[in-house]
């Protein structure tokens, strides 16, 4: 394995434990929600409020068909299941990891869906994302791991359920 990706809820803790598990592998990290504010040059409520979170997607299946990464933990945004493609391209540079929140911890870590900047119509609720979402997480995830505890905890069970799958980085 070269890459590990990183796929939940928005609030599940994907870009903070990215940087935590990048630091303890020695690997790069890459945040996809920010490499789609750089190409776009808007942050995403920007982007949603402007073009709708349609054009949202549309752009994260882009920005994660173009990486081209080894030895780097992804951090994607929270909807990059709805694209078959990026998720397939995903599969190629390494190991899925779903980091799984209740639904009440991700409410205490989103605060608004909407100036959070989450790909999803205005009328959704969390619990519908939720719904919609979980599938399609579990789907893809290659290993499932639980993030309501805080992240030191987390993160030492990323590396004791990712260990079986690492390869050392030459030098």
């Amino acid at each position: 394995m070269t890459c590990v990706s990183l796929i939940g809820m928005p609030g599940a803790g994907k870009s903070t434990l990215g940087v935590l598990l990048a630091k303890t592998l020695g690997y790069d990290f890459v945040d996809t929600d920010l490499l789609i504010q750089i190409k776009a040059q808007r942050t995403l409520p920007e982007i949603i409020a402007n073009q709708g979170f349609m054009a949202l997607r549309a752009l994260e299946a882009e920005v994660i068909a173009s990486l081209d990464r080894t030895h780097t933990v992804i951090a994607t945004g929270g909807s990059a299941v709805y694209s078959e493609n990026s998720m397939r391209h995903l599969q190629q540079l390494g190991t899925i990891v779903y980091l799984r929140s209740a639904t009440d911890t991700l409410r205490q870590r989103i605060g608004n869906l909407q100036q959070r900047g989450v790909a999803v119509a205005a009328t959704e609720t969390l619990e519908s994302i939720v719904a919609e979402r979980t599938p399609l997480y579990e789907r893809y995830g290659n290993v499932c791991v639980d993030t309501d505890q805080g992240s030191a905890i987390t993160v030492a069970k990323l590396n004791e359920v990712l260990s079986p799958h690492l390869k050392p980085i030459p030098h």
